[in-house]
Order: C-alpha cells, then structure tokens, then sequence
C-alpha cells in the first residue's frame, strides 16, 4: 500500500511540475505571437499607404488629362475656322487697296459702291465669327499686336506711336491671328543728347562773342 501511495504521489508531482512548466512557457508564446500580429499589422498598413499614394497618382493623372481633353475640346470648337479665316484675310486686304486706287478712276460710282458692299458683307460675314480688325493708328506700340516694319521721325507724337497701319492685323476671338503691320515714331533723344547739344550751342555763341 505504501508503494502505490509513493506512486501516486510522484505522478501527481510530475502532473503539478508540468503544469507549471506549460504556464512558465504560455507569456513567452503570447509574447511571440503579439510580435508577429505588430508585425503583420505594420505591412498591412505600409501596403494600404502604397496604395493610397497610387490613387492619389492616378487621380491626378485623371484631372490632367481631362483639364487636357477640356481645352483641346475649347480650341476645337472656339477655333476650328481659324485656318480658313486666315485664308480669306488676303481677299480682305485685295479689297481694301482697290478701295483706295478706285477712288482715282472717274465714273465710277456704281463700281465703288459694287466693291464697298462686297467688302461690307464680308467683314460682316468675319464679325459674326468672331474676327475683328485691330485699329492701331494713334495707338502705342505692342509687341503682342504689331510687327514695326520701320521708324519714323515725328514729334507731334510720343515715341513708339503707331503712325500708320501697312497691313491690318486681326483677332479671332481672344486670339492674335495677324499681327499689324506698322510704322512707329522714333525714340525722343535723351535729355543726356539735349543738355549737351544745349551747352555745345550755348559755347558757340560765347565764342563768337
């Protein structure tokens, strides 16, 4: 009977001793496995950022190119005429110079008022789509409107005027499809060139005196 007790008794020492073995290991387990849920959860959210920022890439990519479609699909409807208009601007200025040179010829009245109202209907037919002619006699001189095909000396105007217009230019809509062919008014001499030309005139008399 003794012997059996012993028995049991070591048994439930080595049952005891394991249990406590088992709990000693479970914190390092629960340990291990919360490092690998960290772990895990961190790529989760670096491959969720990833994505984001290749949303956000392709969502602006998507802006630009319909901001793109927008303005391609402006022009082409706003400006589509523009190549013919341009065209047709030579006509225009075919009418004018005969404008000026029929006023020489006498009798000709029916003729000129056949030209005039040619021309009228034309640059009315121009202005329904949007074409004006820039008026630019008088007017300062614009890099933005003009071509200066020469200078010109004139004080009864500031300097860079536009004196007169050798060929009109024109705007379709917002648009410069022609520069103005002009001839601008020459730079005022400087006050340097005027004082000296003025003590230099003033020396001479003194010497003649």
């Amino acid at each position: 009977m003794s012997k059996l007790k012993k028995d049991k008794n070591q048994n439930l020492e080595n049952k005891i001793s394991e249990q406590e073995e088992t709990k000693s290991e479970l914190p390092e387990q629960e340990e291990q496995t919360i490092d690998q849920s960290e772990t895990r959860i961190a790529e989760l959210e670096a491959q969720v950022k990833e994505w984001q920022d290749k949303f956000l890439r392709k969502a602006a990519e998507f802006e630009n190119y319909k901001r793109r479609t927008e303005n391609d699909q402006f022009n082409l409807i706003n400006y589509a005429a523009e190549s013919f208009i341009t065209k047709l601007l030579p006509i225009v200025d075919d009418f004018e110079r005969s404008m000026e040179h029929i006023e020489d010829i006498d009798n000709s009245n029916a003729v000129k008022e056949g030209i005039k109202l040619v021309y009228e209907k034309l640059l009315k037919l121009l202005n329904e789509q949007g074409v004006k002619k820039m008026q630019t006699k008088g007017q300062p001189f614009n890099v933005d409107y003009h071509d200066a095909l020469m200078q010109r000396k004139d004080n009864s105007v500031p300097p860079h005027t536009v004196l007169e217009e050798v060929e009109s230019g024109y705007l379709y809509r917002d648009k410069v499809i022609r520069h103005a062919k002009v001839i601008v008014s020459e730079d005022s001499p400087s006050e340097d060139n005027q004082i000296s030309t003025e003590g230099s005139a003033q020396s001479n008399s003194e010497t003649e005196k």
